[in-house]
């Protein structure tokens, strides 16, 4: 089998690379002294079921990094695919500066972490854990509270990153 190797930089042969894993987008945020945070994050997986336990990774220059480790909270909104502006607004591409959630309703489940209206699902979750690396942060939280959309599962299309684009899958059979 032939690979192409664009570069002998290991980080942009690693950039190369991921961009051929598809990635569901959720938004994390917090409320730390009575400001929201939040950003987009593609990095999100679930660690352990019993505890509960998920992780978001996250850049170490993000404005919502030192409020979330402060708080000791998160809470991250899996996006649908008709909420890519939202992943683009929580991403700094939108003019929004630094108060994305200016102008949006959002709602609190256990931790009183904001909360997207609109998503596939919602993950409330308190800081256990963090492991710093040079430039990001992985941030481990227990799973204190967890919903699930009630719209109907045919309705229900995730937003997916994939490529350097946004992708959407299909219900055809």
């Amino acid at each position: 089998m032939e690979y192409y190797s664009p570069s002998t930089d290991t980080g942009e042969q690693l950039r190369m690379a991921m961009r051929h894993w598809a990635s569901g987008i959720g938004i994390a945020a917090t409320e730390y002294q009575d400001v929201k945070y939040g950003l987009t994050v593609s990095s999100f997986t679930s660690v352990s079921a019993d505890p509960p336990i998920v992780l978001i990774s996250v850049h170490q220059d993000s404005q919502a990094h030192d409020p979330i480790l402060a708080s000791g909270q998160f809470a991250v909104t899996l996006l649908a695919a008709d909420q890519q502006p939202l992943s683009d607004r929580f991403a700094g591409r939108t003019e929004h500066g630094e108060n994305r959630f200016e102008g949006l309703e959002t709602f609190t489940l256990k931790t009183g972490s904001p909360v997207l209206p609109g998503g596939l699902c919602v993950f409330d979750c308190e800081v256990t854990g963090s492991y710093p690396t040079e430039s990001t942060t992985v941030i481990f939280g227990k799973v204190v509270a967890a919903q699930v959309s009630a719209r109907p599962y045919e309705e229900l299309k995730p937003l997916l990153y994939y490529h350097q684009g946004y992708r959407w899958l299909s219900n055809k059979e």
